[in-house]
């Protein structure tokens, strides 16, 4: 069975930050409950506006982003700033675009697309 666009828009944006947050070994159930969360408000905002599909990545990593910061701190925290700095968390960019990246907005470097925060943090 083929999904329709819009269920794949939000499968891989599931997936995408599902990566991430396995890669920051923060995947514990009570944050994938975050993460379905986030899904399920974004599928009723891609039905409203098919158009925006290629953006729900990008609004799911923030949502759950946001989500976590309220319960529980920032989160990712940026990989590309010495140790020393004070933590600070990334920011995913473009807010509302295709192809997003969690960016490092101190050092104005992108640290890596949104899905791939395993392949810097494993360095």
């Amino acid at each position: 069975m083929e999904l329709n666009p819009l269920e794949q828009a939000l499968h891989t944006a599931r997936a995408l930050v599902m990566a991430d947050l396995a890669a920051a070994d923060v995947a514990e159930a009570d944050i994938v409950s975050l993460v379905e969360d986030a899904v399920t408000h974004r599928r009723w905002w891609v039905e409203q506006w098919p158009e925006g599909a290629e953006f729900v990545a990008g609004l799911v990593a923030q949502d759950v982003q946001d989500a976590l910061l309220e319960r529980y701190g920032r989160w990712p925290l940026c990989p590309a700033c010495s140790p020393e700095e004070e933590p600070h968390a990334l920011d995913v960019e473009p807010e509302l675009g295709p192809d997003p990246h969690w960016v490092c907005t101190k050092a104005a470097v992108a640290v890596a697309p949104v899905g791939a925060l395993g392949e810097v943090l494993r360095r």
